[in-house]
């Protein structure tokens, strides 16, 4: 068995050459769907940061940790409520599912201080985390894994959010290459939204960061030598998740294991590039047969994979 796995990502590794990476093509809120732009396509009004590359941002001091790849202001505002229900669908550049399976699925919230959402300059925005998904009981699997299914991640605002304009940035870090420093891979996204309500929590200063300056490259939770070493044993990084989430009646906690509203159908993407989806699916799916054999063919998968998307 462990010659088969072997075998199994070396050929793959040489029919799948392509790069995978991705981006957010469509957010619901509370069921009403908002269609994101296609990277660096001709923009159509929207409320997800429009940005100009499918390519993850590398290290943790790139400004594009902020929102993403040269992330441009998006022209519509979407108004939420405390305790809305959030879906963030996630495609491969070539329009096929979300290609990765390791690494966690967070998610910030920053205040358009002094301006509306569709005109805020968040280079210097303070964030405060609202949750974080990692690994589901067992340790084993990642909630990504059920993005790279095709479910969206969802996130629930905490309920007792004060009203306001606000940016929502939501991440995933893919950790397939996480065993070198700087190798992990990082995909932001900014969602413009405004809160209605009468609420009154806020963050507190000490909960908040800056992005890039939120987290370090060599971070626990970045930096990971032995993410493929089963069972998994995670640290997050940045922030703790903001007092006010856990003072909430809702636990703002994100679980991408629900299932989708019926009434937020996937969106099918415009391909950016002629992909190879499957073959990059497939060459992760291999990999996952991994948590049955965890320990002895740790490095030598690692290694692999990290040949794929080199």
């Amino acid at each position: 068995m462990h010659s088969f796995l072997v075998l199994s990502l070396l050929v793959l590794r040489i029919a799948c050459p392509a790069k995978a990476h991705g981006y957010v093509a469509q957010v619901s809120i509370d069921g009403k769907i908002y269609i994101g732009n296609v990277p660096n396509a001709q923009p159509t009004p929207s409320i997800i940061r429009q940005i100009d590359d499918i390519s993850p941002v590398k290290g943790a001091s790139n400004p594009y940790m902020n929102c993403g790849q040269a992330a441009q202001l998006a022209g519509l505002v979407a108004n939420a409520n405390p305790g809305s229900q959030f879906q963030f669908w996630w495609k491969d550049g070539d329009g096929t599912n979300w290609p990765h399976n390791i690494g966690p699925i967070m998610t910030y919230m920053t205040s358009c201080v002094g301006t509306t959402c569709d005109k805020y300059n968040s280079t210097n925005a303070e964030w405060f985390k609202i949750e974080e998904t990692g690994l589901q009981p067992g340790n084993i699997t990642w909630y990504q894994q059920n993005i790279m299914d095709g479910w969206p991640a969802n996130v629930t605002l905490p309920s007792n959010l004060a009203p306001g304009q606000y940016l929502i940035r939501h991440e995933i870090i893919a950790l397939h290459l996480a065993t070198a420093l700087g190798g992990a891979e990082f995909y932001p996204s900014c969602t413009q939204v405004n809160i209605l309500g009468s609420q009154a929590g806020t963050p507190t200063s000490s909960e908040e960061v800056t992005f890039p300056g939120g987290y370090s490259d060599t971070d626990p939770g970045i930096y990971d030598p032995t993410v493929f070493n089963t069972p998994v044993q995670y640290t997050f990084p940045g922030p703790p998740v903001a007092t006010l989430v856990t003072s909430s009646s809702s636990s703002g906690s994100s679980s991408s294991s629900l299932p989708p509203y019926t009434t937020a159908t996937p969106v099918t993407a415009t391909p950016t590039a002629t992909g190879q989806g499957m073959c990059k699916l497939q060459a992760q799916q291999t990999l996952a047969m991994k948590k049955r054999h965890p320990g002895a063919l740790s490095r030598i998968m690692a290694v692999l994979i990290k040949g794929m998307h080199n």
